[in-house]
């Protein structure tokens, strides 16, 4: 048995409580590993469960804890975790201090690996070998994102050619996963639609080499997709955003490019197939449709275990390896902040880190 800090969040009688605590850790056993965590980054995927939609601007904080007010109906929403203790994070790096008696967990004793625990802002955390990738001389910090946005990036590329789709709409595109799947693509020569909504996320991505990019709060917004999507036939897209018209916008242009090249008209509008995928919730507001892309048309979500699942383990190790040959290049993050697990609670790094601003991401330091 190890004892440890790890962070706990747990909704209660209307009220979200987030604190630092001391937890035991089992020792492992057959193929899991025990890690003594160095880094954890903060994601969107993260903050369900962090911070949810509670009240982060009138919370009580001290030392270590906040206790925020969780509003309707984002409380009755969550009525399947009133009253637990759940720890938090996705991800991170850390080396290996024991493993139970299956060979390859014991091959892994002594080394840094990146891995996926489900409590990852924790000093010590149960992981399973199999899903934990070997870094060799790659830190910690640096092989910390090594799988959620990575894996997800790739992810994205992979769908689109199981559905048999040359190219690629991204909005949102100048998040770290963005930036990823930028060079993906690049390397790929997968042609690639970007949305952003400043003028420094064009620079930033065209600094990249990206190609097409258009920024949805310029005027001829629409004109611009239009032309990227016209050019490249990108009929495929990935939005992480989910709420409001991004996704709303993305269909409509498709569908006036493929109608544009019709011979007939059809009241059911294109035969081109349109298809996105939301597989994140920035936006919180419902998601608006409108008819004014025919029938030709397919709204999924896309989460990354069960593409994996999908996927197959072949394509899974293979992406792995991606991963791990382009850890400090293709896949490397970067982060605003590193901070302790007492910090990240601090009322000055919630409300900051909350917000998700693209090129803000946190590192969280559990031994700090």
């Amino acid at each position: 048995m190890t004892t440890g800090n790890q962070i706990i969040s747990t909704l209660a009688d209307g009220k979200l409580t987030v604190e630092v605590a001391q937890a035991e850790v089992a020792d492992p056993t057959g193929s899991q590993v025990l890690v003594e965590m160095e880094a954890a980054p903060i994601n969107p995927s993260d903050l369900a469960i962090l911070t949810s939609m509670a009240d982060l601007e009138n919370a009580e904080y001290s030392k270590g804890k906040f206790v925020a007010t969780m509003p309707e109906p984002f409380n009755s929403a969550q009525k399947g975790r009133h009253g637990q203790r759940l720890p938090v994070g996705n991800e991170g790096a850390g080396v290996v201090i024991a493993a139970g008696d299956d060979e390859y967990a014991q091959s892994l004793v002594g080394q840094r690996v990146a891995c996926v625990p489900g409590n990852a802002y924790s000093q010590y955390c149960i992981a399973d070998a199999g899903m934990s990738l070997p870094l060799g001389d790659i830190s910690s910090e640096d092989g910390a994102s090594a799988f959620v946005n990575p894996m997800t990036a790739l992810g994205f590329v992979e769908t689109a050619r199981m559905e048999e789709q040359g190219a690629i709409v991204h909005t949102a595109a100048a998040s770290n996963l963005g930036q990823m799947l930028v060079k993906i693509c690049q390397e790929d020569n997968i042609p690639l639609v970007n949305i952003v909504r400043k003028a420094e996320h064009v620079d930033l991505l065209s600094g990249l080499g990206a190609t097409h990019i258009v920024n949805s709060s310029n005027d001829d917004f629409m004109d611009q997709l239009r032309g990227a999507i016209d050019a490249t036939d990108a009929y495929c897209g990935f939005d992480p955003i989910g709420g409001g018209q991004a996704v709303d916008n993305c269909f409509k242009a498709m569908e006036q490019v493929a109608a544009g090249k019709m011979t007939e008209f059809s009241r059911y509008g294109s035969e081109q197939e349109k298809k996105m995928y939301i597989y994140g919730r920035l936006d919180f507001s419902p998601t608006i449709l409108t008819p004014a892309y025919g029938f030709g048309w397919t709204l999924s979500g896309w989460l990354l275990t069960p593409f994996l699942q999908k996927a197959g383990l072949e394509t899974l190790l293979r992406m792995r390896q991606r991963v791990l040959d382009g850890l400090t290049t293709t896949f490397a993050s970067s982060y605003k902040a590193k901070v302790s697990l007492e910090e990240m609670l601090t009322r000055d790094a919630v409300l900051d880190y909350r917000e998700m601003k693209t090129g803000e991401k946190y590192l969280v330091m559990p031994q700090a």
